[in-house]
């Protein structure tokens, strides 16, 4: 049976993610951050409200890094980061400042450029998604939503910075905003997406069970 921990750091949205892993999971969710708990977890999923200095220093301050990498990368738990905690997997954050990441999918996080004036920061509601990368991951996705690529499908987001990727095969999901704007990322075991699935209704819950469905 899964047991799934949302790494808890003092994020925002942990109580909606609990809720929507909650409906849809028959395995025990549990909100955490503590050594022991991550180190029993079948996943773990990281979400991220506010700014990228704010979510990445309250994340080192669980002291939790270095256990969290072994956990991702030797253990190869499935990870999922989401918006901020998506952001956060990237090389280095500009926002309020210049700051390191995690580091474990290459790129940096800009704020977006609108050129656009009816275009408005933060990026706000529901939006097109782009699938730029076909993978098991995304197959399985589209077959329970009993959608097609060639498919109108839409997302909800909420954020002002985009994870410009160094490597482009990691980007599998993008949507347009004034620019391109990575929707989703994955790399191996390690998932984030900018879009809420939380808060993205049908789409939303059948990619959390996705991701519930990968293993170590």
């Amino acid at each position: 049976m899964n047991k799934i921990i949302i790494i808890d750091y003092g994020s925002g949205n942990i109580r909606s993610v609990f809720n929507a892993v909650k409906k849809i999971s028959e395995g025990k969710v549990k909100i955490s951050s503590t050594i022991k708990e991550l180190k029993s977890a079948s996943h773990l999923i990281l979400p991220g409200v506010g700014s990228f200095e704010s979510c990445i220093t309250g994340l080192k301050k669980t002291n939790i890094m270095g256990d969290l990498r072994e956990i991702v990368f030797e253990k190869k738990i499935p990870f999922l980061g989401i918006c901020v905690g998506m952001q956060m997997l990237a090389t280095k954050g500009f926002e309020k400042g210049n700051f390191l990441g995690l580091n474990w999918i290459k790129g940096e996080v800009r704020k977006i450029k609108t050129p656009q004036k009816n275009l408005k920061i933060p990026h706000m509601g529901w939006n097109t998604l782009i699938f730029k990368k076909r993978t098991k991951f995304t197959d399985s996705l589209l077959e329970k939503i009993k959608m097609d690529y060639t498919d109108e499908i839409t997302a909800y987001f909420v954020h002002s910075y985009n994870f410009i990727t160094k490597n482009r095969c990691d980007q599998i999901i993008s949507t347009n905003y004034g620019e391109e704007i990575t929707a989703m990322v994955s790399k191996d075991n390690i998932f984030g997406t900018q879009f809420h699935p939380e808060k993205s209704h049908i789409f939303g819950l059948a990619f959390l069970k996705t991701f519930l469905e990968q293993k170590a």
